[in-house]
């Protein structure tokens, strides 16, 4: 027997969200049934929702930043329980044989992940449909353990802006002392923030926004750099091991490339797309500089992301709103008109 759902999915790239009932599909033994309590609104649910990226599969029912509580698990479940909070993130599945997969890597799977939503599940081909919802069933391998005494709503945001910025921070091994830039203040920024604090890190953020500075020291940023100002750009020159760009649009890297160290990188981890205008091979010969990218992270390093920030009392800064104003949050958040990440209180798809 399917599960019958009600979410809240768009029916094409111009559509609003509205009510949606849907069907799950059958608890396999592996599996955890989960009911949803908040989930988070990544900017990527609009990429989706209005097809910017090609590929969407309408209907669609966003959310990949999901916090929910156990219903039930399947006979071959051993790690969760009813009644445990628990996590998921954007990925629901793997080939789980490749390369990437047995390295715990599985957002780098090379048969592709299966999303949490807007995409195809590898075992019965039903759509997959995501957090805007209220119940979704995901492979125990698949779900994440909320640390106790854990912020709910403030979590739902490290499965996605959390892991996305601490992936990076991880592979280039930041710690006590490491000097770490931050391109950009929205969902990423502030938890690139965040997180490169509670690692160690001497920590500043690169703003085109003058008023963004006192927020930025609230979040951990050591020092903030208008990157327009030719004066302060040039005070930060070859200092940084890492930098973490987050802006989601195109924009010109060259300004940044002079502020790394030798052997320092810029990471993508905001903007799928072309580079313009063209990136100067100059520093990066000179230099050894390097221009890289990274996307969300493996469930082990994941789990690793949250045991952090339960420890260190790490959650996103949020603003809760109802599964009814979706579409409003959405024309805000094209507006950056949030500080600094959307997340849906569930119980109101019962009103």
């Amino acid at each position: 027997m399917t599960m019958n759902t009600l979410g809240f999915a768009a029916h094409s790239s111009s559509d609003a969200l509205t009510p949606y009932r849907f069907e799950r599909r059958d608890p396999r033994p592996d599996d955890v049934v989960i009911e949803i309590l908040y989930c988070g609104v990544c900017h990527s649910d609009l990429h989706q929702v209005r097809n910017d990226w090609g590929g969407s599969i309408y209907p669609i029912v966003p959310g990949h930043e999901i916090i929910g509580r156990v219903v039930s698990v399947g006979p071959d479940v051993t790690r969760f329980k009813q009644g445990d909070h628990v996590g998921v993130g954007c990925m629901v599945d793997s080939c789980q044989h490749c390369t990437a997969c047995e390295s715990g890597l599985e957002q780098y799977c090379e048969e592709t992940p299966t999303y949490t939503y807007n995409s195809i599940d590898r075992h019965d081909g039903m759509h997959t449909f995501g957090g805007y919802s209220e119940k979704i069933i995901v492979s125990d391998k698949f779900v994440l353990k909320i640390p106790d005494g854990m912020d709910l709503k403030g979590a739902a945001p490290l499965l996605c802006a959390g892991i996305t910025t601490w992936s990076p921070l991880r592979h280039w091994n930041i710690g006590k002392g490491s000097k770490v830039a931050v391109i950009g203040l929205g969902g990423l920024g502030h938890m690139a923030l965040k997180l490169a604090k509670a690692l160690g890190a001497d920590v500043t953020l690169f703003t085109r926004s003058p008023g963004k500075g006192q927020d930025a020291h609230r979040l951990g940023a050591d020092t903030v750099v208008l990157s327009t100002e030719k004066a302060q750009m040039e005070a930060v020159k070859g200092q940084f091991k890492l930098i973490i760009d987050t802006v989601p649009s195109v924009h010109d890297l060259n300004p940044y490339m002079p502020t790394l160290a030798l052997d320092g990188t810029l990471v993508l981890v905001g903007f799928l797309g072309g580079i313009e205008p063209l990136l100067s091979t100059v520093p990066l010969i000179m230099a050894r500089k390097s221009v890289a990218g990274s996307v969300i992270g493996g469930i082990a390093e994941t789990q690793e992301m949250l045991d952090f920030c339960g420890k260190y009392e790490i959650t996103s800064d949020i603003e809760i709103i109802r599964i009814q104003d979706i579409n409003a949050a959405y024309e805000r958040l094209l507006k950056s008109d949030v500080k600094y990440r959307f997340v849906i209180d569930m119980t109101s798809l019962k009103e």
